[in-house]
């Protein structure tokens, strides 16, 4: 496993920012870490690479334990953290410069510095400094510099953040390919980056862990507010449509066609082609509305 988190607490005097979570993830893995703000999803990215010690528990990154091994763990790691601090009086190229030479790249430092250059398209401002840059390419800039010692796992909180939208399609299609070979994790308040990207959703709250699970098993999980929309060619009885596997309820609308809540959209698609199969009905048109991530996590937050 790239990650695993056991027991990890941070407390501050009597207030407990993270409170006994425990996750683990592996190689190949986009995992969105949401929460609200004051959660503590900073403060557990900040234990998981040893910038802040934790109060107990145990983080292990590629099975170094990051108290016992910090070094290890900061050559396997690659942070943008939220505030991306950075030198402004700086170039482009020098600042990455700097960052390899203090992860020691040695003869490798160019050919990195060109390929994080290319890969997060830097390439129009490279000669500038880093202070006239816009906040979008700033944000590219520490993208950069996370990715430069090409690292097992990657911890990105906000990466998205200040992108236009054509940047922003660039850079997470940037960090869908990453996470083909690397552990990423993704902390973000926009729900939409996390269901184009994560496979995998952990919601911590209150210092909490509150749910782990892929966004599929999430909408599932939350009754019956996802439905299927259908229209059929000849007319069908409501009491047909509601025997159906995993329907839990069925309004009419306008001539033949019905809403079919659910939560399992996808098992319930199947089901009514199986239907319209056997009982020889023409489905004309069918779309489905499952409960999005937002409003999965203002339920569970709440």
């Amino acid at each position: 496993m790239s990650i695993q988190v056991s027991e990890l607490s941070k407390t501050y005097g009597e207030q407990k920012a993270v409170d006994n979570i425990s996750f683990s993830l592996n190689k190949g893995e986009i995992v969105g870490f949401l929460g609200p703000n004051g959660a503590g999803k900073a403060t557990t990215m900040e234990m998981i690479t040893d910038y802040r010690p934790p109060s107990g528990g145990q983080a292990l990154v590629s099975g170094f334990d990051v108290s016992k091994a910090p070094l290890e763990v900061r050559k396997r790691v690659g942070y943008l953290p939220e505030a991306n601090p950075l030198y402004f009086d700086m170039y482009v190229k020098e600042f990455l410069s700097f960052i390899a030479n203090v992860h020691q790249l040695g003869n490798t430092a160019a050919e990195r510095i060109r390929t994080v250059i290319a890969l997060t398209g830097l390439e129009p401002e490279s000669k500038k400094k880093i202070g006239a840059l816009s906040k979008g390419y700033k944000q590219r800039v520490g993208l950069a510099q996370a990715l430069l010692h090409d690292p097992e796992v990657l911890i990105l909180d906000e990466p998205t953040s200040g992108l236009d939208p054509n940047q922003l399609a660039d850079i997470r299609q940037v960090i869908k390919n990453l996470g083909s070979n690397k552990t990423v994790i993704l902390s973000t308040h926009i729900m939409q980056e996390v269901e184009a990207m994560c496979s995998r959703v952990i919601i911590i709250n209150k210092g909490r862990l509150i749910a782990d699970d892929t966004l599929q098993n999430l909408q599932q999980r939350q009754a019956g507010n996802g439905y299927i929309q259908v229209t059929f060619g000849e007319p069908v009885e409501a009491a047909a449509l509601e025997q159906l596997p995993e329907v839990t309820r069925v309004m009419g609308s306008e001539g033949n066609t019905w809403q079919l809540f659910t939560g399992n959209v996808e098992a319930v698609r199947k089901n009514l082609l199986q239907f319209a199969l056997i009982n020889n009905r023409n489905i004309l048109s069918l779309q489905s509305n499952s409960q999005s991530l937002e409003a999965i996590f203002r339920q569970l937050t709440n």
